[in-house]
């Protein structure tokens, strides 16, 4: 049964800026309330880091600058898919790092769970 088909389940929605993050539905686009700035949509699955924590927001803006969401359900919910996100500012160095060297998109390399294998999410090895 689709769990997200069945329950209207509200989205995390994050001021960068402000380091806050709120759930609100997706039927438009939401302003945060303390800077009036518009709110990104971190996904279904985001865990913020606390606010004083400006290293793990700078690794959230990064994730989320690149387009990526924090999802680890299918659009449906039937099955669990887990996609990994980097959350310290080591990882994501280490993951910029390859991409340079690789020639690969950061997007790509950023839901790989180790950067230097090229199982990642979308990458030809995927399924076997």
């Amino acid at each position: 049964m689709c769990l997200y088909a069945v329950n209207p389940y509200k989205l995390h929605y994050a001021c960068l800026s402000c380091r806050v993050s709120f759930k609100r539905h997706a039927d438009r686009e939401h302003a945060c309330p303390n800077c009036a700035r518009p709110l990104v949509c971190a996904g279904r699955d985001f865990a913020p880091p606390r606010r004083r924590d400006v290293a793990g927001w700078s690794v959230v803006a990064a994730v989320l600058g690149e387009g990526l969401r924090f999802d680890g359900r299918s659009g449906c919910g039937c099955r669990k898919e887990p996609k990994y996100r980097p959350r310290t500012r080591a990882e994501l160095r280490m993951r910029r790092i390859v991409a340079l060297r690789d020639g690969v998109a950061l997007a790509e390399v950023l839901g790989r769970v180790d950067p230097a294998d090229g199982s990642g999410p979308g990458s030809a090895s995927e399924g076997r």
